[in-house]
């Protein structure tokens, strides 16, 4: 009709997203894992995307090489959501060094101090597969860098496939910092990607299980993330299964899953 007002506000100012848990439910008798999802409608501005241990070198060859597979579609989902509004965060453990001055980082450090709410409780209960032997599938690699108790970790920045915009991002590995920003932006919801999902993605202080803590609205980007998982450990399956049964448990006991097609749209 001539004269109508289309409002396109909608799709550049939120992320319309299906959010997948999973609850403990009731059949025929029988206690059964069921599948939820929920559609729901993230404000742009108040979310942010957080990259968590995506290293340009991993003590496993593996885990290095499954990274490397990941990282151009991570780079296209950043790239979609920096357009969009949401906040870029780069949280590459270990390596703030590499970033001093710049402004990312700068700008991270620059958030006015807030002191955090106290924990809400939360159960945790045991993770479904066995990492103790550090979680490594594959055999050591005379080119590849061995990680020895002692010696410096073999990582010194994020991966360089993943795009830093120095005017709009942050860079931190620090939980403490990431809720000065997260306050002073309004931020309320936090998508995660990156690795490993039963280690860095859980207990980071800027990661899962503190931010739900905090009373964060948390998604992880379930097909952009790996697990540190050997098949030769518990429950003895595959590592492409190990990674499914964490991703699972996420979504059974701390937070929903969302895929990076949703993101894209």
């Amino acid at each position: 009709m001539a004269g109508t007002i289309v409002d396109t506000s909608i799709k550049e100012s939120e992320l319309r997203l299906s959010l997948r848990r999973q609850r403990l439910a009731e059949r025929d008798g029988y206690r059964i894992w069921q599948v939820e999802t929920e559609a729901v409608a993230w404000p742009a501005a108040q979310t942010a995307l957080v990259l968590c241990d995506v290293w340009d070198r991993h003590t496993c060859r593996g885990a290095e090489e499954r990274l490397g597979r990941l990282v151009p579609r991570m780079n296209e989902v950043v790239r979609a959501l920096r357009t969009r509004g949401v906040l870029i965060v780069h949280a590459p453990s270990d390596t703030m060094p590499f970033y001093e001055g710049t402004p990312a980082r700068t700008r991270a450090l620059a958030a006015p101090v807030v002191e955090p709410p106290p924990n809400l409780e939360h159960d945790d209960p045991p993770l479904p597969v066995d990492a103790s032997d550090g979680g490594c599938d594959t055999l050591p690699d005379h080119e590849h860098p061995i990680f020895e108790r002692g010696m410096p970790y073999p990582w010194t920045r994020q991966h360089p496939g993943i795009e830093i915009d120095q005017a709009r991002d942050v860079i931190s590995a620090s939980g403490r910092e990431l809720y000065n920003v997260y306050r002073q932006r309004g931020i309320t919801h936090v998508l995660e990607m990156g690795v490993h999902t039963n280690m860095c993605i859980l207990n980071r202080t800027f990661s899962i299980k503190q931010l739900v803590r905090w009373g964060f609205e948390v998604a992880l980007v379930r097909d952009l993330t790996d697990a540190m998982y050997n098949p030769a450990r518990p429950p003895y399956v595959s590592h492409e299964e190990g990674t499914r049964l964490v991703v699972e448990y996420i979504e059974k006991f701390w937070c929903p899953t969302v895929t990076s097609e949703q993101l894209l749209l």
